[in-house]
């Protein structure tokens, strides 16, 4: 981690929980005046720390019950088919997650879907469409036991 003091791990924390939370409310939860906060947080997301603000939706609530994670095998390997995959698949609504790892697959994938016809759709028409596709492995989610958006930024730091 790089120039973060312990005030601003804990605003990072307290936006984690709360993106809506007033500069007031902020300053008074870490203990130091409006404007410092409101510059702090201003710094956060000037650097990068802080990417964006968003709401979580309830999937259920808008429709979308099939969650699946794919694994996905190219025909090739290197610059271009990479590229070409990867430029590909970040245009494609359903694909939440695109992950390039290691192992027997090239990449993982998390896809939401309205139901496993839409599915089943998706796969067929789109993502075995992409020409450097040569296998998928399918794992649909049955139930969800724990699903966090925080990223813890302490490290620990508390037990010091």
């Amino acid at each position: 981690m790089t120039n973060l003091d312990k005030t601003d791990k804990k605003i990072l924390e307290i936006l984690q929980q709360n993106g809506k939370i007033t500069n007031s409310e902020l300053a008074k939860q870490i203990n130091i005046s409006a404007s410092p906060t409101l510059e702090r947080v201003k710094k956060l997301e000037k650097r990068g720390f802080i990417r964006q603000y968003v709401a979580l939706v309830d999937p259920h609530k808008v429709g979308v019950t099939c969650f699946t994670y794919v694994e996905v095998t190219l025909k090739r390997h290197g610059k271009d088919p990479v590229q070409r995959f990867t430029s590909s698949i970040i245009k494609l609504e359903e694909v939440m997650e695109c992950h390039h790892i290691t192992g027997e697959a090239d990449f993982l994938l998390k896809v939401a879907t309205k139901d496993i016809p839409k599915y089943e759709d998706f796969i067929i028409h789109k993502l075995t469409a992409l020409e450097d596709v040569q296998h998928l492995k399918t794992l649909v989610v049955l139930s969800t036991l724990k699903q966090e958006t925080k990223i813890s930024v302490t490290n620990g730091d508390e037990a010091r």
